[in-house]
């Protein structure tokens, strides 16, 4: 018997769709929507192609283009009409994700998740508040350029900070928080917040394994959040590291987190199958703004085709074991599935 054209038997046209192993629907994405209170137009996002920034205003109009493709779910980022050295706004009843999240779920049918940190809020563009008193430090502009750039962010009143803001999400209506600061111990503050506050029902989605990458610079544009001095290295995980990685979900997991997630999404696809091999969550994978703008500038180029190496990158994302995908791409694959 010759078995030499088995496995190619299965790949013809007509069988080659019913036994694929792995496909896309809308419902795997999240949506990323920046809303920003210092504009009241739309602002394009230069490095983030087809992306934008939106006034409050078309916070809902902005939603509703979303669920026309299919895709249920949206990530809300915000950047605050000012800012202080602790990050003040990002708790407040009228921030820009409350006021956001109050008329998208009033008005849509959106699920709606909230990104928890604190980078787009401070002045010095770090998770939380610093350490210590920094040197030259101008409170309205932020740190000057002259300190100690070890200085790092003070986990224990960061803390404090994140569950206040996820808390004020979800009085804002909120479907879920994701906190993204990488702080030790910010699940389980976060968890004690909203059940003290009568929010037990609101799941966390944690960025349990995020690596201090160079795949954010978009990211950090569109959100008006990259660091002002040095770098996140001393909270964010060394890319070189794979157990740690499992160390930080479990963490999370003992500490109540109902989704785990890895940031970013392609170069660590291993340790998404690896989360997928040893934890029952729902795992959810970040293809990043990085991500997103290298495919579109090498398509620019006519060197790839966008449509066809999306839709790869995702599936592969996918096959890896994410169950949920929080990606840039999320429209326009959705919109063609």
């Amino acid at each position: 018997m010759d078995l030499t054209h088995r496995p190619r038997r299965l790949r013809q046209d007509g069988v080659r769709g019913l036994v694929s192993e792995t496909s896309l629907e809308p419902t795997d994405f999240i949506a990323p929507v920046f809303v920003d209170a210092t504009t009241d137009e739309r602002v394009p996002i230069e490095s983030m192609p087809g992306h934008e920034r939106v006034p409050i205003d078309e916070a809902v109009a902005r939603v509703e283009e979303v669920l026309e493709t299919g895709v249920e779910a949206v990530m809300l980022f915000g950047i605050p009409e000012s800012k202080d050295p602790e990050g003040t706004r990002a708790w407040v009843e009228d921030g820009v994700v409350q006021e956001a999240t109050r008329r998208v779920t009033a008005e849509t049918d959106a699920y709606v998740i909230t990104d928890v940190c604190l980078c787009e809020y401070t002045t010095h563009g770090h998770c939380g508040p610093l350490e210590e008193e920094l040197r030259g430090e101008d409170h309205e502009h932020g740190p000057a350029c002259d300190h100690d750039p070890t200085l790092t962010v003070d986990n224990d009143a960061a803390l404090e900070s994140l569950a206040r803001t996820a808390v004020s999400h979800a009085e804002a209506g909120a479907d879920m928080v994701a906190p993204s600061s990488m702080m030790d111990g910010m699940v389980g503050a976060i968890r004690e917040g909203l059940d003290d506050e009568g929010y037990e029902h609101v799941p966390i989605m944690s960025y349990a394994a995020k690596y201090e990458s160079a795949f954010y610079g978009p990211f950090r544009d569109a959100a008006d959040g990259a660091p002002s001095f040095g770098d996140r290295r001393h909270y964010q995980m060394d890319p070189a590291n794979s157990r740690e990685a499992l160390q930080e979900v479990r963490l999370d997991a003992e500490e109540g987190a109902d989704v785990m997630m890895v940031k970013p999404a392609l170069p660590y696809l291993d340790i998404v199958s690896a989360v997928r091999r040893e934890f029952d969550h729902p795992v959810a994978a970040y293809n990043v703004s990085g991500e997103y703008a290298m495919l579109h500038a090498a398509a620019e180029k006519g060197w790839l085709d966008l449509e066809e190496v999306a839709r790869e990158s995702l599936l592969s994302i996918k096959r890896a074991g994410a169950d949920l995908i929080l990606t840039y791409f999320a429209e326009d694959v959705a919109s063609e599935l």
